[in-house]
């Protein structure tokens, strides 16, 4: 069965789903192989796939954002009204990444330490993400100051990042509070493997700006030139931040290329827009969009696959014994996981979702009903 995902902009929902089988890979490799496969290529390989995934999720949360508050915009609602919104919606998202700490601390006990409850992790991270964008698109009200905006709070976030990860670290802040700045969670230095507002957050607003140039008027009546040259763009970027990296001069008194520098994340966010012309070329000329996409699938169900594949995995369901296994048993594993999720996603779209707009609907009618007649008393 087809999905009609040109509504949905389905190379977006494929880029997201991407995002999805990165994570999975990433994830099933580190916590079930071991011994020797742990030392090969191979799970190097893994790994740096995995550090595409939070990128890419962070960045589409912008790209969503741009679409949503454009339509908004266009139907004439006020800019308070659409910011709310984004900001209700990232408070939901926060609340659901407290939520999935308290359950993977729950889960984990009696090994789990009570600090983890406080961890920072990425759907913290969106949530905070889609809050700062939605104060930003209502002071920024056009097209033109949004993408302008966007731009500018990325590179200040990414400019930000070393010293706020070094010489000017907010030690003064309680660590739960530090560690939404740094990530220095409970340790004496920041760590790279958590998810604080910087440098994380500026691949949202990157998004962002992405998005409402997608998504201009200019963007919509010429999608593929677009894309095009924001393709180029990136891949001209990519080159410059490499560039300047090389030049003898750095502006910083501590310089990490791989984890605060700004450079490295100018390079990041141009890979992430050369995916964003690769994929859709893949959608639009390729078989990205053939009848039944399950990378699509997964894209559109991301949040639900993300929360649940994390228990089989690194859990205590988890669906192998960690760090014991071969290569092609991990693989085995990778593909089980990833037919379950599209099953579980399938599920959710088709029935779920479908169930609760059918309620929704008697809901309505029943509303109506009873408004007529309550009409009908009254004269």
């Amino acid at each position: 069965m087809a999905i009609k995902s040109k509504s949905r902009l389905g190379y977006i929902d494929w880029m997201r789903g991407l995002a999805c089988v990165l994570m999975f890979q990433t994830h099933c490799y580190d916590s079930w192989l071991g011994g020797a496969a742990r030392e090969t290529s191979f799970l190097k390989w893994s790994q740096l796939g995995g550090t595409l995934p939070a990128p890419l999720f962070l960045f589409l949360a912008g790209v969503s954002i741009a679409l949503v508050t454009g339509k908004m915009r266009e139907k004439g609602i006020a800019a308070g009204q659409i910011a709310r919104k984004t900001i209700r919606r990232g408070g939901e998202i926060f609340a659901l990444g407290l939520l999935f700490r308290v359950q993977e601390f729950l889960m984990g006990q009696p090994w789990a330490p009570w600090s983890d409850l406080l961890r920072v992790d990425i759907l913290n991270t969106i949530g905070i993400s889609l809050m700062l964008m939605g104060l930003l698109c209502w002071v920024a009200t056009t097209r033109a100051t949004s993408i302008a905006g966007s731009a500018a709070a990325a590179v200040a976030i990414a400019m930000l990042t070393p010293p706020l990860w070094t010489t000017w670290r907010p030690r003064w802040l309680p660590w739960p509070l530090e560690s939404y700045i740094n990530g220095v969670h409970t340790f004496n230095a920041p760590q790279p493997w958590l998810f604080p507002i910087f440098p994380w957050v500026a691949f949202a607003f990157a998004g962002l700006a992405t998005g409402f140039v997608l998504f201009s008027d200019w963007g919509r009546s010429k999608v593929t030139l677009t894309v095009a040259l924001l393709g180029a763009f990136g891949a001209a970027l990519y080159r410059f931040a490499l560039w300047l990296d090389a030049l003898p001069v750095h502006i910083y008194a501590s310089y990490d290329f791989w984890h605060t520098s700004p450079l490295f994340f100018l390079a990041r966010v141009g890979v992430l827009l050369v995916i964003l012309l690769l994929v859709y070329a893949w959608c639009q000329w390729g078989a990205g969009e053939w009848k039944f996409s399950p990378i699509i699938q997964l894209g559109q169900t991301s949040l639900l696959v993300y929360w649940v594949h994390i228990e089989f995995v690194y859990g205590r369901l988890s669906i192998l014994k960690k760090q014991a296994q071969s290569i092609p048993m991990a693989t085995l594993g990778l593909a089980i996981i990833f037919v379950a999720m599209v099953l579980l996603s399938l599920a959710k779209t088709r029935y779920l979702d479908r169930g609760v707009e059918w309620a929704r609907g008697i809901a309505g009618t029943l509303r109506r009903r009873g408004a007529g007649g309550a009409t009908e008393i009254s004269r």
